[in-house]
């Protein structure tokens, strides 16, 4: 391998003694260098009075052209002397680190191109199994069972139960259910429910103004007779008061008002109903909303709901000129066989 002596270079400045007896100073010694401050290997030395130092021949060192590089360091000496310093790093090192590292990254990306290919091919050959192993009616029924998943909730709540005369809760067995509602208004009609069988009402056809009255047997639970009063024309108070006695014992009665009870009523009327346990009946006035179960022959258990009333009031009245409608509901005992 050819290289080139290196040692000490002496830049020494000639001088000369012009016409006028000045000496003349000559131009200094430079070097030519490479990029960012790394010698050449061929370093020349130009100038007047630049001159290799004996000291590099004899020490016999030479800086080789390829395979490392030297950087020279200049050092200045109080005697103009100009020392180059070489330090000599070695690349193969790193030169065979690059080459590991690139040969790792290559086999790596051959791996992972090994793995995609036959990731894809047992892909394909899973779908390709499946499609032979499960029959073609199963498959449609699971695709139009996924569909009706989508388009229909999972979870429906549940339609409550309707109870007997529309009731929250069911009444214990052994027992009647009935519901009174007076009226409400013009077009709001009273109605009569006992073991959800409508015995007075808009539907039935047998609703009218006045006091409606529904007659029932206790021990079959059958309805004997269903009748209205009017209270706003005739004179209908005696005939009621002759209906209400008329009921055999063992009678359950219930009565309703339907727009006006209290005109057309008379003490007759009053005192046969205030006999059956009623509270409320002295108190009834125009367009009152009044409602009343009562028993003949017998005595009802005392925590059943019996009797109720609304007084019609301008300032506070739901409809114009008549009050909110009035009910009461609950469950009967039935006689005990």
């Amino acid at each position: 391998m050819k290289g080139f002596p290196l040692g000490r270079a002496k830049c020494e400045a000639p001088t000369s003694q012009g016409a006028d007896g000045r000496l003349a100073v000559g131009q200094p010694c430079r070097e030519l260098r490479g990029l960012s401050g790394w010698a050449n290997p061929g370093v020349q030395r130009r100038g007047p009075g630049c001159a290799l130092g004996g000291n590099a021949s004899r020490e016999g060192r030479e800086v080789p052209q390829s395979g490392s590089a030297v950087r020279s360091v200049g050092v200045s000496h109080p005697g103009g002397t100009h020392t180059g310093v070489p330090v000599i790093r070695g690349l193969r090192t790193l030169e065979a680190l690059t080459s590991t590292a690139a040969l790792s990254q290559g086999v790596q990306g051959t791996l992972k191109a090994a793995f995609f290919f036959f990731a894809s091919i047992s892909a394909w050959y899973s779908g390709y199994l499946l499609a032979e192993l499960i029959p073609e009616v199963s498959l449609t029924r699971a695709v139009y069972g996924f569909r009706n998943i989508a388009e229909k909730p999972l979870l429906k709540a549940p339609t409550p139960k309707r109870q007997k005369c529309d009731h929250w809760t069911p009444c214990p067995l052994n027992t009647y259910a009935y519901r009174l509602l007076s009226g409400g208004g013009r077009d709001k009609y009273a109605k009569i429910c006992f073991e959800d069988e409508l015995l007075i009402g808009e539907k039935t056809g047998n609703v009218g103004r006045g006091i409606n009255i529904a007659i029932v047997d206790y021990l079959t639970g059958k309805v004997r007779a269903t009748q209205y009063f009017n209270m706003v024309e005739g004179d209908n108070s005696g005939l009621m008061a002759t209906f209400i006695q008329s009921a055999p014992p063992k009678s359950l009665l219930f009565m309703v008002t339907q727009d006006d009870g209290a005109s057309g009523l008379k003490e007759d009327a009053k005192k046969v109903i205030e006999a059956l346990g009623s509270k409320q009946i002295r108190n009834i006035k125009f367009r009152s909303s009044w409602v009343f179960l009562t028993a003949k022959g017998f005595e009802l258990p005392a925590d059943i709901q019996r009797e109720n009333i609304n007084h019609s009031d301008n300032a506070r009245n739901r409809y114009s000129g008549w009050p909110a409608e009035i009910q009461i509901e609950g469950c009967i005992p039935k006689m005990p066989s």
